[in-house]
């Protein structure tokens, strides 16, 4: 099975358009041990030529362009794609917007829970997928479904499982508890390949490790996991939002109750931070933060990092 980041950012990627915080000033002047990052999205192949998507990003149209294997090839008809199926974790606009890029009437599935997808049906902008070219299945939670698209198994299975999270930050209600948010808003995903039985999980957004999320993890071949923040007021002091990583629904990196901690005693062989956000001081590959991060294991993912698993 090979994985493959298509973008490794968070909302807005690296640099973020409108942001002119030190990070951003230093990646658009091409300064040493910044990379830029497209938003967050992952592929997955058990067979090197049916992908599917996990996640589906704005900026899906520029890692198709990076990344050959998800265009067309030399010997397909005039219309064909090697996308065969959407997996979404959440509603977020970093996950849903990418799906509007598959349009032009190119068969594939969108996988998400029943929330996620309500929503999608609620906003007649997604009805250029017309249902009778992309079909959209919900996934049941704690139950491996096999993952197929445009009449091809793609010799994966995925299995949903709801996560500490928050809604979509389009969709709160500050009236409601945790403004709205319900069972199947967060999703992780844990995606096996059929043949090997290898498996990996994917977590891109998680206010929380619980101890049903560590029992889950325990002993995993390889992780990619929610890395927004290093710490809760790291956008606060910086003078980017007024906001902490809690209020934002992302679990910190840093700090007794982050995720660093929280992974150390759970014996994941390799474990990959995501969805890391422009604030972050480990985009830094020189500083403090990053060698604190690998000194415990963990690697900073780069767009068009691929894994063989």
């Amino acid at each position: 099975m090979r994985i493959r980041i298509l973008g490794s950012g968070a909302g807005g990627g690296f640099p973020q358009w409108n942001c002119n915080c030190a990070n951003c000033r230093a990646v658009r002047a091409g300064e040493p041990g910044f990379s830029p990052r497209t938003q967050s999205s992952l592929a997955a192949t058990a067979n090197g030529r049916d992908w599917v998507l996990l996640n589906a990003s704005p900026d899906l149209r520029e890692q198709i362009a990076q990344n050959p294997v998800l265009a067309p090839s030399g010997d397909d008809p005039v219309r064909a794609s090697p996308i065969k199926a959407v997996v979404v974790t959440n509603g977020d606009v970093d996950h849903v917007t990418g799906l509007l890029t598959l349009r032009e009437a190119q068969p594939f599935t969108v996988y998400g829970s029943s929330r996620v997808l309500e929503v999608l049906s609620q906003n007649r902008i997604f009805n250029v997928l017309a249902p009778a070219c992309v079909a959209r299945e919900v996934l049941p939670i704690d139950t491996p479904v096999a993952l197929k698209g445009a009449g091809a198994d793609l010799g994966l299975s995925v299995e949903a499982f709801p996560v500490l999270g928050k809604i979509a930050l389009w969709l709160e209600d500050a009236l409601k508890a945790n403004f709205g948010s319900a069972e199947g808003d967060t999703l992780g995903l844990k995606i096996t390949e059929t043949a090997s039985g290898k498996a990996f999980y994917y977590i891109p957004g998680c206010a929380g490790v619980d101890e049903a999320l560590a029992q889950r993890l325990s002993g995993a071949a390889l992780v990619f996991f929610d890395g927004t923040l290093w710490h809760e007021n790291e956008m606060i002091e910086q003078g980017l939002l007024g906001k902490t990583g809690t209020r934002m629904g992302h679990i910190n990196m840093s700090g007794s109750d982050g995720s660093i901690a929280a992974f150390a005693p759970l014996g994941v062989a390799r474990k990959i931070y995501v969805h890391i956000n422009n604030s972050n001081p480990v985009l830094n590959a020189f500083s403090r933060e990053r060698r604190e991060a690998e000194a415990s294991g963990w690697e900073i993912g780069e767009d068009g990092m691929e894994v063989l698993l």
